[in-house]
């Protein structure tokens, strides 16, 4: 299906696995212009090989500066901006509230709420400047729920919803369009290490850890990455010209 995205400018954050990965994929099938970062540069490599078209530029989003530059280099390798996708996070400790560090806290905010702030901030004006465009951010079911022993994870990404809807209610003047994606379990290196560390504050087996976190969904399955960057391409296309301020949940209906 065609939603076209041909020629959209876009960037994404933490683009070189994973979930940037599927969204840079996807993005790129539809036509459009992409520059993604990342921190890893051995994933950045395997992406620009992978997708020939896709520019790449390591960058730390929890370092103003660093985002500073990467807007910049974007900037002049896309000739302006129409879609931003705030997709850098980062799952934090697995502790109990007492167990965790000023330091993990710190990282933890620092990556997923600051590294949406900063990227937002520079996006806006280029905007505006294309007479409006999209911003899409990643939450998580972490921003609709409370998890035990995530606490800093979950605090980044209830902050988040809050943000999404206050800019929609902000920049809808501008026809900037800002939503946020709140998946369920996505499949993938970062749940494993999850269950993992659980089951081992729980005192049991991952399989029971697992067993346990699918328990509440009704389609009883982790998410692909490939099913969110379906639905960061819709919002970004015509199709989504009028959905602004919304958490959508992309998560097998998590009860």
């Amino acid at each position: 299906m065609d939603l076209g995205v041909a020629g959209l400018r876009v960037l994404i954050t933490a683009g070189g696995a994973g979930i940037g990965r599927a969204m840079a994929e996807a993005f790129a099938t539809g036509g459009a212009k992409i520059h993604l970062c990342d921190i890893d540069e051995a994933a950045l490599d395997d992406t620009a090989a992978a997708l020939p078209g896709v520019t790449t530029q390591r960058c730390d989003v929890s370092d103003a500066a660093e985002v500073d530059a990467f807007f910049a280099e974007g900037e002049e390798r896309l000739g302006g901006l129409d879609v931003l996708v705030n997709n850098a996070g980062i799952s934090g400790p697995t502790k109990k509230v007492e167990e965790i560090a000023d330091a993990e806290w710190r990282q933890t905010v620092a990556v997923n709420l600051d590294g949406q702030f900063y990227c937002i901030r520079k996006a806006v004006p280029l905007l505006r400047a294309a007479g409006g465009g999209s911003i899409v951010n990643l939450s998580s079911a972490a921003g609709r729920f409370g998890f035990p022993l995530r606490t800093p994870y979950v605090a980044t990404k209830w902050a988040i919803v809050g943000m999404t809807k206050s800019l929609a209610m902000e920049l809808g003047k501008d026809k900037i369009r800002v939503n946020c994606l709140c998946p369920g379990p996505v499949d993938g290196d970062r749940i494993r290490r999850v269950i993992s560390a659980k089951a081992e504050q729980r005192g049991i087996s991952e399989a029971e850890m697992e067993a346990e976190l699918l328990k509440d969904v009704s389609l009883n399955c982790f998410v692909s990455p490939q099913d969110i960057a379906n639905m960061a391409v819709y919002l970004a296309s015509p199709a989504g010209a009028t959905i602004s301020g919304q958490a959508i949940s992309i998560d097998g209906n998590i009860e």
